[in-house]
């Protein structure tokens, strides 16, 4: 069986595909069935693609020289603002839900856990791609440190950033978290990470699409179930402008 890429599903590249969807998609009845049924997704995902699979990585003579920053560039709010002038000194992770030791992280904390070093490509749902470098902590190793519940099925990423007027946020499964791949990073191309990309920690999930790798991660929540959290779609996108919840490629 053919693998169809999820990227060109999502950006434009979807052709007779998508046509025949046409008819669904134009009714809400339709579009609860193709983007909102939990458990068709979970099915569907599995049948498109491996979840398992390795992003490409590059070499560094293969870095973009430029590498653009995708929606929020500079959080507002006094408290985002205070941390980024004290160098966030003060910043701390916070990792809580269904796990059995919450933790609460400093970045030295984070800097002391194994890093991990991948160059890969972020591609924008907008449809630009740009490789770069990136250093983190994979999430399984906090995660590990969390102690996950047996009744743990997404983790939620709560984010210092608004967009649209709405908190920013973002969501995975447990098959992607523990993806040795899925780092949260501390560092791009080298140096510490940049505000406009972050700061002072963001997700990587590299086989998912650019809107999914969240910025200025404040909190890790552990959940069941993604109902009741914001729109109940999975992440600010999904709510507001009916991005799917799997952004696979």
């Amino acid at each position: 069986m053919s693998v169809i890429s999820r990227r060109s599903l999502l950006i434009g590249g979807a052709g007779g595909l998508l046509a025949g969807c046409d008819a669904i998609g134009s009714s809400e009845t339709g579009r609860d069935l193709l983007f909102r049924a939990e458990a068709v997704h979970r099915s569907l995902q599995r049948v498109i693609t491996d979840r398992n699979a390795l992003a490409p990585e590059f070499a560094e003579s293969e870095m973009s020289p430029r590498f653009r920053a995708n929606g929020t560039r500079m959080p507002g709010g006094d408290a985002y603002r205070a941390l980024m002038q004290g160098n966030f000194a003060d910043w701390r992770l916070r990792v809580d839900g269904l796990v059995t030791r919450p933790l609460t992280l400093s970045l030295a904390d984070l800097r002391a856990m194994p890093q991990r070093v991948q160059i890969t490509r972020h591609d924008c749902v907008e449809g630009w791609s740009a490789i770069g470098k990136w250093h983190g902590p994979r999430l399984s190793t906090v995660l590990d440190r969390a102690g996950l519940r047996d009744s743990a099925r997404y983790l939620v990423f709560h984010c210092a950033d608004r967009l649209l007027g709405r908190p920013y946020y973002e969501s995975i499964d447990l098959i992607d978290a523990l993806h040795p791949q899925t780092i949260l990073a501390l560092a791009m191309n080298n140096r510490t990470l940049p505000v406009a990309h972050g700061a002072p920690l963001r997700l990587r999930v590299e086989r998912q699409l650019g809107y999914k790798h969240a910025k200025y991660v404040m909190r890790i929540e552990a959940v069941a179930s993604l109902d009741g959290i914001h729109g109940g779609r999975g992440g600010l996108w999904e709510d507001a402008a009916d991005y799917e919840w799997y952004a696979g490629i």
